[in-house]
């Protein structure tokens, strides 16, 4: 099976179990075992098709005879596939695109004039390269609803909507932290390479490479022999604020799953003190219990608990408590582009209802000088500095840190000498993400 067919599988797979394209693509690219390749050419089709529908369907408007929503949706799938490789994929040749897309509508639609009808749209979509009309409006030129636009536009600085728009539009990095614990950042590096896949050194974030042609991770002997992990820089950028302690700490990872922050800070703890990390799901504590054996950090336990519901054994015994709370989302889209079809901020209040009890629950764990550290992946402000202001003003008893000395020379720390930060992809190249340092006072 190719890459294409492997990417219509996929975004098939999307559409009918309204699952989010990273999940799918994995078990997919595995089931088919694609080379590293043809696992990037299927991921990047798969991911271009989910974050520029409705940009494609404005050209099918105007490729077609009849209404793009009159479509069997899986023709209109292999459109957008066959549309995204001519208009946005100049690597692959025009015949590759059209021929490929004929060939999956005669395999994959029941209509024997589904075929002909690919091949006339794609053919005329190439004769008429440059002469199509192109959209204006934001919703069509970047495909993110009206409602969601106005919801970003609310939420970000002035002069930011469109470029994290075209951000949320471009290709996620693969990211990976190192498990120092195990092995040096260059000697995983070297390692890495020798297992065909390029790797180089992140920009700011020390221990963190970024790779590319990977195919299926899990596949590399260095994954299975817990050299490193997967994880935004984002992420790892809210355990190293929390400035954690080594010696025979307490560290309670309220909403941990899938793990990543847990995993990040046993690392930066060097295998010293205590880590539970929670999750209210089965299935996903023993998803943090099998990544902490594969990278052999043993001091740490999996637990299964709601992080809203208040353990009293717990009570003011954490000498940190990191709270990455569920949220929109908002920050994710361009690993999730399928948020964009699913958020227009009328489950806002819900969630920040559910932030605050989680905020509050985990602040009682927080033993006197300790740190809680609240974070999110959204840029939704009554998410992030709304809860910040709402809790100050609740717990008297904790107080913002600077955390300025934690981020890379030359960004701007106005906010984070105040004890918080938001990150723009944009601008860091990171998911959109939220950080919070809070101590409690002796």
């Amino acid at each position: 099976m190719g890459a294409r067919e492997t990417a219509l599988n996929a975004l098939i797979a999307c559409r009918r179990e309204e699952a989010w394209p990273n999940a799918v693509l994995k078990t997919a690219i595995r089931r088919d075992g694609l080379d590293s390749r043809d696992a990037a050419l299927a991921t990047r089709l798969c991911y271009g098709v989910s974050q520029n529908r409705e940009k494609l369907d404005f050209y099918l408007k105007q490729l077609l005879r009849g209404s793009v929503k009159s479509l069997h949706p899986v023709v209109r799938d292999i459109l957008h596939l066959g549309l995204y490789q001519l208009y946005a994929l100049d690597k692959i040749p025009d015949s590759a695109a059209v021929n490929e897309s004929v060939a999956l509508a005669k395999k994959y639609s029941k209509n024997p004039k589904a075929a002909s009808l690919v091949n006339g749209v794609l053919r005329n979509a190439v004769r008429d390269r440059g002469q199509l009309k192109e959209p204006t409006s934001y919703a069509d030129k970047y495909s993110h609803p009206d409602a969601l636009i106005s919801l970003l536009k609310q939420n970000l600085p002035k002069g930011t909507l469109e470029p994290m728009l075209v951000a949320d539009n471009g290709v996620p990095e693969t990211t990976v932290q190192v498990n120092t614990l195990r092995i040096p950042t260059e000697a995983l590096k070297e390692r890495l390479e020798g297992e065909g896949v390029t790797a180089s050194c992140h920009p700011w974030m020390p221990d963190c490479l970024i790779l590319s042609g990977t195919g299926d991770l899990e596949r590399l002997p260095s994954f299975r022999e817990g050299l490193f992990y997967v994880q935004d820089p984002a992420a790892k950028l809210s355990v190293l604020c929390a400035d954690l302690p080594q010696e025979g700490a307490r560290i309670l990872d309220c909403c941990a799953a899938p793990g990543g922050k847990s995993f990040a800070a046993a690392i930066a703890m060097g295998s010293q003190g205590e880590i539970t990390s929670c999750d209210v799901h089965p299935h996903k504590t023993e998803l943090i219990a099998k990544g902490a054996a594969r990278l052999g950090l043993n001091h740490m336990t999996s637990k299964l608990q709601d992080a809203s519901v208040f353990v009293p054994e717990w009570e003011s015994t954490m000498d940190a408590v990191i709270a990455d709370v569920p949220c929109s989302g908002l920050g994710l889209m361009r690993k999730k582009p399928d948020i964009r079809l699913k958020k227009d901020g009328n489950e806002i209040d819900s969630l920040t209802k559910i932030q605050r009890e989680i905020l509050g629950n985990a602040a009682g764990y927080v033993k006197k000088g300790g740190v809680l550290v609240y974070s999110t992946c959204t840029l939704c402000r009554k998410e992030n500095e709304k809860n910040l202001e709402w809790f100050l003003k609740d717990h008297p008893d904790f107080t913002a840190e600077d955390i300025s000395e934690f981020l890379p020379e030359g960004w701007d720390t106005e906010t984070a000498k105040k004890g918080y930060l938001t990150l723009l992809p944009h601008k860091t190249g990171t998911d959109g993400f939220f950080i919070s340092k809070l101590r409690r006072k002796d």
